[in-house]
């Protein structure tokens, strides 16, 4: 009888994880740039809402991070 080896195959490369990882940590980070900005008193209208590290910094951050992260699944690390 011969003892084979089962060995677990991961579906991608140590440095495609590492790559996704930093993906989804520029993704975060862009989500906490979006964050804040309300009111306590919802009588008075904060415009700290419509400045530009939310409307144009914190979207564009969260786009490169899904771009990261599709780079990272598509990468051929055997090339």
């Amino acid at each position: 009888m011969e003892n084979k080896e089962k060995t677990q195959q991961f579906l991608f490369e140590n440095i495609n994880y590492k790559i996704l990882l930093i993906g989804i940590g520029v993704i975060i980070l862009g989500f906490i740039l979006m964050s804040g900005g309300g009111s306590d008193d919802p009588n008075v209208f904060n415009d700290d809402i419509f400045n530009f590290r939310r409307i144009r910094l914190a979207p564009t951050t969260v786009l490169i991070g899904f771009g990261i992260t599709i780079y990272a699944i598509l990468k051929n690390p055997k090339k």
